[in-house]
């Protein structure tokens, strides 16, 4: 579980991310981010019923929630990041997709700033 001041919340927490941030798509799941002036940095997780039933939807929840409390501590710059589960992330490599993904966001905002 993240810590309440790394959660992003409201929709509008979450259009600005989408709208306004650089995305990254892979097989298994889109992460949008966007940076920010002032830590900490923040996730949100989008995942729709196409995924699965409740059981696969929250253990795909879960797997995301742990991979990002990883790397959102550890990030160069302080973001805002919204990950959104893919039909495939079910059964696909969400952890590779999700390091790869992760990593071109990165660069992207590194680059963008």
């Amino acid at each position: 579980m993240l810590p309440a001041p790394h959660r992003l919340r409201a929709s509008d927490e979450f259009r600005s991310v989408v709208r306004g941030g650089v995305r990254v798509g892979r097989r298994t799941l889109v992460v949008h981010a966007i940076g920010k002036q002032s830590p900490p940095s923040r996730a949100g997780f989008v995942v729709s019923k196409a995924v699965g039933n409740a059981v696969t939807r929250n253990r795909v929840k879960r797997r995301l929630r742990h991979m990002v409390a990883g790397v959102l501590t550890t990030s160069p710059i302080p973001v805002d990041v919204v990950v959104r589960a893919l039909p495939d992330a079910a059964h696909g490599p969400l952890a590779d997709d999700f390091a790869s993904a992760w990593q071109t966001a990165l660069t992207r905002l590194g680059a963008a700033a």
